[in-house]
């Protein structure tokens, strides 16, 4: 099935896009803004690992030692969300659920106050924008927290966006903008002479174009085609996440609050309507969806340790999402490092910050098709550094 009608699979397009998440469907809007015929290829756009995601926007309280290069990347996209959002929603007419109330990270017993404490030297080092909360402090900000939490940091620049109105938004404004949305599955990669021809479909149809974006997610390294060394290292990592909606008995969260209990990550993401998004667990199973009882219990145990209310809400749903997961946990942008594919633009492996890093990534694909120089942010996480690393490890 094709959305919009022009061009179609005989009329070549500029660019292909394989993937419609986040990813996908911002670069090919932000490139059919720039005049280019574009196609996206995706059996349910939209779906996947975006439509499963909690939305936050995390740069501050997501840091951890050792990955500073990142950092920079999620802080300059964090610091494009606010034009983002407001041109997205003037695009389609509405909001997308971009809120600015900022994010508690909440430390349950004495142990987990150690690592906050550990955690917020480590933020105040690197010179972020963050606070330290006594419990007390911290309930004052936050009234539905748990009334005997140890303390908090409070990051006031980490913000959220509930991720399926923006996936619907994006949708809506790259078909607007003249983005052909086919809804197959994206089976081949073709290739002519050295560089992309095209894309093979599911349907046994080719859509024709000299450059591919594969923003494919955990998917992204199962494309037939590719030739040896141009396979993204993405991998898909298991994350199951409950959400819960409002009813009457249960206090109103106004903010997005991170806790960690007992060496256990968990985050309660409030939204608009009163619902919560809790989450989420990180499991190396492949590619298996089945929601599982041991990791909603799990969850909802530990929400209530943070925000004792959750139990008093609406059992709404479980999803599972697949994060495109690599073996730095860094994202894969940029043109594929091998010969023999030319025209070939991977923009993957975004892992658990893909909402955060939507901007930047449609950004920095839009400027190397474009054949402009892409944010120097990027330039760390390349396709061809994992090659170097091994090239490296083999002297």
């Amino acid at each position: 099935m094709t959305l919009s009608g022009v061009p179609g699979p005989a009329q070549p397009s500029d660019v292909v896009v394989i993937g419609a998440g986040t990813i996908g469907l911002a670069a090919a809007w932000r490139m059919a803004a720039r005049g280019m015929t574009v196609a996206v290829v995706d059996p349910e756009p939209g779906r996947g690992a975006s439509w499963a995601a909690a939305g936050m926007l995390a740069p501050v309280s997501e840091v951890h030692h050792g990955e500073e290069p990142l950092l920079a990347l999620a802080l300059e996209s964090a610091r494009r969300w606010p034009a983002f959002a407001a041109e997205l929603g003037a695009a389609v007419g509405r909001p997308i659920g971009y809120r600015t109330e900022g994010t508690l990270v909440v430390a349950v017993d004495d142990g987990d106050k150690a690592w906050a404490e550990d955690l917020y030297r480590f933020q105040r080092e690197l010179g972020l924008d963050v606070q330290w909360l006594t419990g007390r402090r911290a309930r004052q900000l936050e009234p539905a927290i748990a009334p005997g939490v140890r303390g908090a940091i409070w990051a006031p620049g980490d913000h959220q966006v509930d991720n399926r109105l923006l996936v619907g938004a994006l949708l809506h404004a790259a078909v607007a903008a003249g983005v052909v949305v086919h809804r197959e599955r994206a089976v081949r990669l073709e290739c002519s002479a050295g560089a992309v021809s095209g894309v093979g479909l599911s349907g046994g149809t080719t859509l024709h174009a000299t450059t591919v974006v594969l923003a494919a997610g955990s998917w992204s390294g199962q494309l037939e085609g590719l030739p040896p060394g141009a396979a993204p290292a993405v991998r898909p990592v298991k994350g199951q996440i409950v959400r819960l909606l409002p009813c009457e008995r249960a206090p109103v969260l106004t903010r997005t609050v991170r806790g960690m209990v007992q060496g256990s990550s968990v985050y309660v993401v409030a939204r608009h309507d009163g619902s919560v998004v809790v989450g989420a667990t990180v499991e190396e199973r492949g590619f298996d969806t089945t929601v599982t009882a041991g990791a909603v219990y799990e969850l909802l145990r530990d929400a209530h340790r943070v925000v004792p209310g959750v139990t008093e809400m609406v059992l709404g749903e479980v999803t599972v999402g697949l994060r495109p997961g690599t073996p730095d946990n860094a994202p894969i942008v940029g043109r594929a490092p091998v010969q023999g594919v030319d025209g070939l633009v991977v923009a993957t492996g975004h892992y658990r910050q893909g909402i955060l890093l939507t901007p930047l990534t449609a950004d920095a694909v839009t400027a190397v098709v474009c054949g402009d120089e892409p944010p120097a942010e990027m330039t760390p996480f390349g396709p061809g550094r994992f090659a170097a690393l091994e090239a490296r490890a083999g002297h």
